[in-house]
């Protein structure tokens, strides 16, 4: 790698359950001074933080980005299975060397670009990939995988169940761009795996959590997703977690 990328993974009571290290293992678990020795007795790679940082992910993102002691901070989630990739139709995982070059590369491609935070495509689904547009500059680019250079913007605090995307509001609205890597993907456990966010995430409280979203940027750039069919108006509306972003700039 032609500079230095710090490769880190806020963890919070999943000394047992994460597995991020299993893939790429130039990571460090960011876990707080009393839960600690928790993972060092698994052998896992810590980088420890106050206790005062975690108990929120926006706060412990917050403290990774304000003591990382480079320009380049890869913050990943815990449970990250594998990265995978489209070209055409044709789908390929990642192996650990691979996945590393292409972090690099990234880095690079988001450097060349201009930008101060980018990304990876949020699913596998061939649906989500269009091959004429390989990048994108204006879609968010969510919490598992995100990747800073000279981090200017910080998690709002308010947020810790809708942290991502507003990070990603931020730097679009500051640096007017952010890079996704749309034929680049994720696969987490995500939501199932005990601990973290899981602890504390509750319909009511992303209920609540989508409000104070929406009131910050406004309900034409922050909306729900009801459900519901414009050609059966009948058809029984569902709470979907995710809000639908529109993002007022032009381009792809």
């Amino acid at each position: 790698m032609s500079e230095q990328i710090t490769i880190v993974a806020p963890s919070w009571k999943r000394p047992t359950t994460c597995f991020t290290h299993q893939y790429l293992p130039d990571i460090r678990y960011v876990v707080c001074e009393s839960q600690a020795s928790s993972y060092e007795v698994e052998g896992l790679p810590v980088w420890i933080c106050p206790d005062s940082a975690q108990g929120s992910v926006c706060r412990v993102r917050n403290w990774i980005l304000d003591n990382a002691d480079t320009d380049r901070v890869l913050i990943v989630d815990d449970d990250i299975h594998f990265l995978g990739r489209w070209n055409a139709n044709r789908h390929k995982k990642m192996n650990t060397d691979e996945a590393m070059d292409f972090i690099a590369e990234g880095f690079e491609l988001a450097e060349q670009f201009g930008v101060r935070f980018w990304g990876i495509n949020i699913i596998q689904d061939k649906g989500a990939y269009r091959e004429y547009t390989p990048f994108s500059l204006n879609n968010v680019v969510l919490g598992p995988f995100g990747g800073f250079i000279k981090a200017d913007c910080r998690y709002d605090e308010r947020l810790p169940l809708k942290e991502d995307y507003d990070l990603s509001l931020q730097m679009l609205n500051k640096h007017r761009q952010i890079l996704r890597i749309n034929y680049a993907h994720y696969v987490c456990k995500q939501h199932t795996n005990k601990g973290g966010c899981a602890s504390y995430r509750t319909i009511s409280r992303e209920q609540e959590q989508f409000e104070v979203l929406q009131r910050k940027w406004g309900s034409k750039i922050v909306s729900r997703d009801s459900g519901g069919s414009k050609v059966n108006r009948k058809k029984q509306q569902t709470y979907d977690i995710n809000p639908i972003i529109r993002v007022p700039i032009a381009g792809v």
